[in-house]
């Protein structure tokens, strides 16, 4: 089992940069894959990134490739997500994920999940 509590989230200029945390407690962090995910008002749940058990690999969504970085720091139980050029479509509520596999993509292959942090990018 493990719990995790996002932070970093505000409001931000269009072109402007956040980076968002993930803390994790419990069973050992780096016995899970981890991932981002958002939910913009009115619409589904959408994977941003992923990045595996050690973060060896990565990987993620078209929309923000270029833009986002994901990294881990298993010493702080930490993941990390670096968002860089900011649009107002990437205005949503970011949620941290861990999983049991070593990396997942899809949002049914998630076994724990965060509160929420809500990212607002204005124009």
């Amino acid at each position: 089992q493990v719990q995790l509590v996002e932070s970093g989230g505000g409001l931000v200029q269009a072109g402007g940069s956040l980076r968002l945390s993930c803390a994790a407690s419990g069973r050992t962090f780096s016995s899970y894959g981890s991932g981002w995910f958002r939910q913009a008002p009115g619409k589904e749940r959408e994977f941003v990134g992923a990045i595996s058990r050690y973060g060896g690999n990565t990987y993620y969504a078209d929309s923000v490739k270029g833009r986002f970085t994901i990294s881990r720091d298993n010493a702080k139980n930490t993941v990390y997500l670096q968002m860089n050029s900011l649009k107002p479509e990437d205005t949503a509520v970011y949620y941290c994920a861990a999983t049991n596999l070593r990396i997942a993509g899809p949002l049914d292959q998630y076994d724990y999940w965060g509160q929420g942090t809500q990212v607002t990018v204005s124009s």
